[in-house]
């Protein structure tokens, strides 16, 4: 089941040149999952009631054409594979014309709210989901952010304060503003001169109000990454780099019709 939305991009969705930020992106391939979730009884509003809830493990985006202020954007998302923990998620953002604007991926494990532990799904809970087997973005899977325990050892550090404004509804620092402490811990002159059109986020444990993540930021072949720790545990790790060519993206994808959601 391919699930799809149309979005605008407005004035807080955009940065330099005018044209949509990583985070707004992000944004938008986030909100269309939660509601294919919602389609199915299995998001926000259900979260209560079944005492399930899905956690973001991975995130990996490509910006292939940023768009403008203004723009009109159809978002569509699809479940991918699922097995009994874990499920997969794809992405594609598109203009009116059907040009791709962006793709991603992500990682999700089904969590039980009561006993604080990953659940099992069920194969009644998969088949509501109608995977799309083989539809992928991405002709490779995400791989681990790598990087040498020398590398992080030399890194110029900032600490962020996890705040307020960072905490989601499970009370834990929100997806999105991963991205935006590893902003934050950049050099200026990257931070202002490159943009970048890949982003690969792996979490590994949650960010918690009041938390001091030293966010140590590093150079690692054509990446810049950045390590959130808390205490010397590494909390996540977030990957920010600029296309060499083409992305190399799956042949596999057959076309389907939009059908967006009233």
């Amino acid at each position: 089941m391919v699930y799809t939305q149309d979005y605008r991009i407005g004035i807080e969705d955009i940065g330099k040149g005018n044209a949509a930020s990583n985070r707004a992106l992000l944004a938008i391939m986030e909100d269309v999952g939660c509601l294919h979730s919602d389609s199915v009884g299995y998001g926000v509003m259900d979260i209560e009631e079944k005492q399930r809830v899905w956690v973001l493990l991975d995130w990996q985006m490509q910006v292939l054409s940023r768009p403008a202020y203004g723009s009109q954007i159809r978002a569509a998302t699809w479940s991918r594979g699922i097995d009994k923990i874990c499920a997969l998620r794809d992405y594609e953002l598109s203009y009116a014309d059907g040009s791709t604007a962006a793709i991603g991926t992500s990682r999700w494990v089904f969590f039980d709210t009561v006993r604080h532990r990953p659940a099992r799904i069920s194969e009644d809970i998969a088949r509501l989901y109608d995977p799309e087997e083989g539809r992928k973005v991405f002709a490779e899977e995400m791989q681990e952010i790598k990087f040498s325990a020398e590398e992080l050892a030399k890194a110029d550090t900032v600490c962020y304060t996890v705040q307020r404004r960072d905490i989601d509804l499970n009370m834990h620092m929100h997806n999105i503003c991963y991205l935006d402490a590893a902003c934050e811990a950049l050099p200026p002159d990257i931070y202002e001169q490159v943009d970048f059109d890949r982003v690969r986020i792996q979490y590994k444990h949650e960010l918690k109000l009041g938390d001091r993540a030293d966010c140590a930021c590093l150079r690692h072949g054509g990446s810049h990454i950045v390590c959130m720790s808390v205490g010397g545990r590494l909390h996540a790790a977030v990957s920010l780099s600029q296309a060499q060519e083409s992305v190399r993206r799956a042949g596999n994808l057959p076309p389907y019709e939009w059908n967006c959601p009233d």
